[in-house]
């Protein structure tokens, strides 16, 4: 496999666009966060950047997908991109202003929050359209490997700006999704579509209506939702660093870091292969190894092991995502993938938002070790349970065909 999806000259243009893109977004994630809290000190005022910029997501998840399968693809994602790009100019000009009301910097984030919305499943839609099926499970794991080394060194670089003032932390940001937009714009593949009728609610619906009917994908997405809503222990790292490992912020920036090792390390394995057999259950025992990988955290109070353990859960986590993004995409039909990413996308916003909730709630009431190994006992249990009610999931055999 290797490089194959690069040999196709629009998906290069895709690949530096999307990278471009997810770098810039983690540059202002972690700007916003930082000025909001110097400006106010309040911590749930940090609550409500993440849900400014998810209501958005839910509330235009029917839409987003419409717009994905009815549209140039190109052409949205370029508007997705100078979106943001106009989110992080007002971003600017509020830092440079000086004010120290944060209200308006919410309004700003719904507008952030849309243009990534709609972002999100149309990218997704695009990628099969760009490559053959034989060379899609190496463009999700370059993709993959591309928004892992982002969320690295897009936080660090924001860090690094953030010291001389958060206006340039988004003037360098809007002028890289300048860059990503123009890219995106650079390929050439269009994408014939039959003549749009009214919009129904059978419509925007049809993307649910499709992950109901075809087992496969329900069971793919569903798997993902329950895992990650009982996963939840990268929410709780700087309560084990502190109080359970006694590492302190240093520690728990290893940690955190040797999930993102052990992600990019199978990502990079992953663009060298193809799972051309038990891609199902494969998907199933990476699954149970996150389960056993959280469950070991938890119990640790071993600075190595606990190490160990978030570089198995990275590297775990990434070879089922894989499977399952690549999955969902060739099991359905183009005219309907944008919908279909759409409810995909949602699910999983919606499960890391509730997730962390439920980490941060349970080790409230039982303590942080408690809810830890809950949530790992929990992947397991789902794990087992699914394989049992999708059989058809875990008899998949390769992920670089349609089905």
């Amino acid at each position: 496999m290797g490089l194959a999806a690069f040999r196709r000259r629009d998906f290069r243009y895709f690949f530096f666009g999307k990278a471009f893109a997810s770098f810039s977004l983690h540059m202002v994630m972690v700007a916003i966060t930082y000025q909001v809290y110097d400006l106010t000190g309040d911590p749930m005022n940090l609550a409500y950047i993440g849900l400014s910029i998810f209501a958005p997501a839910f509330g235009f998840a029917l839409v987003t997908g419409y717009v994905a399968d009815q549209f140039d693809r190109r052409f949205v994602l370029a508007m997705c991109y100078l979106v943001m790009m106009a989110s992080a100019v007002l971003l600017a000009l509020f830092s440079i202003s000086g004010s120290t009301e944060v209200w308006p910097v919410f309004l700003i984030l719904v507008l952030f929050g849309t243009g990534r919305a709609f972002y999100q499943p149309t990218s997704n839609a695009l990628v099969p359209n760009l490559v053959p099926p034989e060379e899609f499970p190496n463009a999700v794991a370059w993709n993959t490997t591309a928004n892992k080394l982002a969320a690295i060194c897009g936080p660090a670089l924001g860090g690094f700006l953030y010291l001389l003032g958060p206006e340039f932390v988004y003037e360098v940001s809007a002028v890289v999704l300048v860059m990503a937009s123009v890219t995106v714009l650079m390929i050439k593949t269009r994408i014939a579509r039959e003549g749009r009728g009214p919009i129904t609610m059978e419509v925007l619906f049809a993307g649910v209506a499709y992950v109901f009917e075809k087992k496969v994908i329900l069971g793919a997405i569903t798997l993902d939702l329950f895992v990650v809503l009982l996963g939840g222990a990268t929410a709780l790292l700087p309560v084990f660093a502190k109080d359970i490992l006694d590492v302190g912020a240093g520690g728990a920036g290893l940690l955190r870091a040797a999930i993102a090792v052990g992600g990019i390390s199978t990502a990079l394995v992953l663009t060298q292969i193809t799972l051309t057999r038990a891609a199902g259950r494969i998907m199933f025992i990476t699954v149970f190894i996150f389960g056993l990988a959280t469950i070991t955290f938890g119990l640790s109070s071993w600075f190595a092991l606990s190490l160990l353990a978030m570089f198995v859960l990275g590297a775990s986590d990434m070879v089922s995502v894989y499977i399952r993004q690549t999955l969902i995409q060739l099991a359905t039909p183009d005219e309907k993938r944008g919908r279909v990413s759409a409810v995909n996308s949602i699910f999983i916003n919606t499960s890391n938002e509730i997730g962390e909730f439920r980490a941060g709630v349970m080790a409230a009431w039982l303590g942080a070790v408690p809810a830890v190994v809950i949530g790992g006992v929990g992947s397991v249990i789902i794990a087992g349970l699914f394989w049992r009610l999708f059989p058809d999931l875990a008899k998949v055999e390769r992920v670089d065909r349609t089905m």
